[in-house]
């Protein structure tokens, strides 16, 4: 095997999905950006393949042309090793802004700092200060 990537699908809102990472996270990198041309009449310019890397984790990304009846579910999500109290909190309030507490910042026994959101896409993240 030479990896494991998370993926995440959107249908239309990849694009400004990354643009809420970087709004978020301090060290976003988008590594390239494939999108549907005009031949995919309703997506041209939505992007059909994508990676960043948000600290040293690589994600794909992509918007799905296609209509599914599923999503994002909290079960599945990235869980964040913060540095400090202050980037736990600012990613905390930054994503809960626009989208939803899981599990409110507080002392959980296993963690002293914990919180588990959900961003406005409805892909949770859970956030840790180990």
């Amino acid at each position: 095997m030479k990896s494991i990537t998370p993926f995440l699908m959107f249908e239309g809102r990849a694009e400004e999905a990354i643009m809420f990472y970087q709004s978020v996270f301090d060290d976003v990198e988008v590594i390239f950006l494939n999108k549907f041309g005009p031949e995919s009449k309703g997506w041209e310019g939505k992007i059909m393949q994508g990676l960043i890397r948000i600290g040293e984790q690589n994600i794909m990304i992509s918007d799905s042309s296609i209509s599914h009846n599923f999503s994002f579910t909290p079960s599945t999500s990235l869980f964040v090793e913060c540095e400090s109290t202050d980037d736990l909190t600012r990613y905390y309030n930054k994503i809960k802004s626009k989208g939803a507490i899981l599990m409110p910042l507080d002392d959980y026994g296993f963690s002293k700092q914990f919180a588990w959101v959900s961003d406005p896409f409805g892909f949770s993240w859970q956030l840790n200060l180990n």
